[in-house]
């Protein structure tokens, strides 16, 4: 219970800490000043949204979205929240190129090599499916997560005033819902695919609280280590490196390589939920439909890392929230009988 618990925990992690994650930009985008309790309520919202995602996908066996999106949204709204999901996975798997590239710039190496690069090993690895994904995931996620807290304990030790926190000014409490929201459907197309793998609740139950709450740790520590050099984070094209100014340059490379490879697990998520939708379809190998929507995808990453997140992510939170609301009430539904 606890391998396969784990096994999905860092399924969800991958599909999370990317490039908008990871270098803060996404957190900074949707948080900063009076945000403790939207984080204390993202968490929340995190965990039940996944645990009813698997649970869903565990009673249906899943292997693509679906038969999901019919139990949440009915299937009059199925076909356009598909059409979402496509273009959510296509545009944000985009944006994980795109801060490939970016943080290949910071060790002086041209964008697109970090571009090419990180397309080509996205490909590369669905010679292997889905239990490549999972075992690179397994490897990757808890050195990225150690790392991660490592560098934000070590910048909030010498600033303590970063841990005071008024409670009677969190105007930003809303920007939870739209944050949860914006990594719905990422989760939704990635946790379906995987239902049939799924053994047991117990395995739920540790990959949704686990995640939630390994995600509301990290989002609190990064976010409060962002409002002390939100002055500075108007030069920065990637906030962690604001927080990284100070320190060696031996650390500024290995958080920019962990950084990098976080990236490419949410990409390989991003692919693999498109992949997964469209296999059927296409009848053609796993990597080679990869191949065509990688490649697809390339000609959109010259607009730019932060251009990209500030236009694209709030957008998706709104238009998100209503597959929230239903993830949320959907075991109230399912409690009282209110849906076949």
């Amino acid at each position: 219970m606890w391998q396969g618990g784990l096994k999905w925990l860092f399924l969800i992690m991958g599909t999370m800490i990317g490039a908008g994650y990871a270098s803060g930009r996404e957190l900074w985008q949707f948080f900063g000043q009076e945000s403790v309790l939207a984080i204390v309520l993202f968490t929340v919202l995190f965990s039940i949204s996944c645990f009813v995602i698997m649970k869903i996908s565990f009673q249906k066996k899943s292997v693509h979205y679906l038969p999901i999106l019919e139990m949440l949204v009915g299937k009059k709204l199925t076909s356009l929240y598909d059409l979402l999901i496509i273009l959510y996975l296509f545009t944000t798997t985009v944006v994980m190129f795109a801060g490939g590239g970016a943080t290949i710039e910071v060790l002086h190496f041209p964008y697109w090599i970090g571009i090419g690069v990180l397309a080509f090993l996205v490909v590369i690895l669905f010679f292997w499916d889905i239990n490549g994904m999972l075992n690179m995931n397994a490897f990757i996620l808890p050195m990225l997560i150690f790392l991660l807290l490592l560098v934000l304990g070590g910048f909030i030790s010498h600033h303590q005033e970063s841990f005071f926190i008024d409670w009677q000014h969190q105007a930003n409490w809303p920007s939870a819902f739209t944050f949860t929201a914006l990594n719905i459907l990422p989760l939704v197309a990635v946790l379906s695919a995987i239902g049939h793998e799924i053994k047991n609740e117990g395995e739920i139950w540790i990959a949704s609280l686990g995640s939630g709450l390994i995600l509301g740790a990290i989002s609190f520590l990064y976010n409060q280590s962002l409002i002390q050099v939100a002055h500075e984070l108007i030069v920065y094209e990637i906030p962690l490196f604001a927080i990284l100014k100070n320190s060696s340059y031996y650390m500024v490379i290995v958080m920019s390589v962990l950084l990098w490879a976080a990236i490419y697990t949410t990409a390989v998520s991003g692919v693999f939920g498109l992949t997964a939708r469209f296999r059927n379809m296409f009848r053609l190998p796993l990597w080679m439909t990869a191949l065509f929507i990688v490649a697809s995808m390339l000609p959109f990453t010259s607009f730019g890392f932060s251009t990209l997140v500030a236009f694209l992510y709030p957008l998706y939170g709104v238009l998100n929230l209503y597959i929230l609301a239903s993830i949320l009430i959907f075991p109230l539904l399912r409690r009282y009988d209110l849906i076949s």
